[in-house]
């Protein structure tokens, strides 16, 4: 029963292209290791070496910078295979990039087809037609709006205007009897205004 309620394995993300590289990192590694312990070991025996001749052991010094000779040689070489799986693994990663790039590429195109096939030349050249005949008639619009006038016409809107103000100006003002009655003065009243403000007569000066 176990069997049918089993979970189904997901797929590995991981590529062989990353495995590949994956490995190579490792071998680059191990390398490593291996220049470093060469290394050491070729200062240790230099530095015995050092000690035996010191103690007058000339032949076993001799074999030992032998030794550190042989290993100097090895480790020439593996600086070279190293750089060999530098270059592999750079060159490998290049390759993931590329191909990341073309897929991209793969699907950019995928989708420029497909709008392309949305909008064709027709369809496009009919919306710019009808896009630039909306323009013209807003032009035409316009023009008609804005245009000049002729003097005629200016006479007419301008006598217009002039009919408008004064129909304004009557509906505005105030209203001003026709007929103003004054009070009567009596004629005694309007003798003495008369004699208060007559003149004195010039006198002559005797010589």
């Amino acid at each position: 029963m176990g069997i049918f309620f089993s979970k189904k394995k997901s797929q590995s993300r991981v590529t062989e292209h990353d495995k590949a590289v994956l490995q190579l990192k490792q071998t680059r590694d191990k390398i490593k290791q291996y220049q470093k312990r060469i290394e050491q070991s070729i200062e240790k025996d230099r530095e015995i070496a050092k000690k035996l001749l010191q103690n007058g052991r000339k032949e076993r010094a001799l074999s030992l910078l032998r030794k550190k000779k042989f290993q100097e040689q090895v480790l020439f070489k593996t600086d070279s295979q190293l750089e060999n799986l530098e270059k592999m693994v750079h060159d490998l990663e290049f390759a993931q990039v590329e191909a990341k790039v073309i897929d991209g590429l793969k699907i950019g195109n995928v989708a420029l087809k497909t709008l392309h096939d949305i909008l064709n030349i027709d369809d496009i050249e009919k919306v710019m037609d009808e896009t630039r005949e909306g323009i013209e008639k807003q032009q035409e619009l316009d023009n008609l709006l804005s245009g000049v006038l002729t003097e005629e016409d200016e006479g007419e809107a301008e006598a217009e205007l002039d009919a408008l103000l004064a129909e304004e100006f009557n509906e505005t003002a105030p209203e001003v009897p026709k007929e103003v009655l004054l009070p009567d003065v009596p004629e005694d009243e309007i003798e003495k205004e008369k004699k208060s403000t007559k003149m004195p007569e010039p006198v002559a000066l005797e010589a």
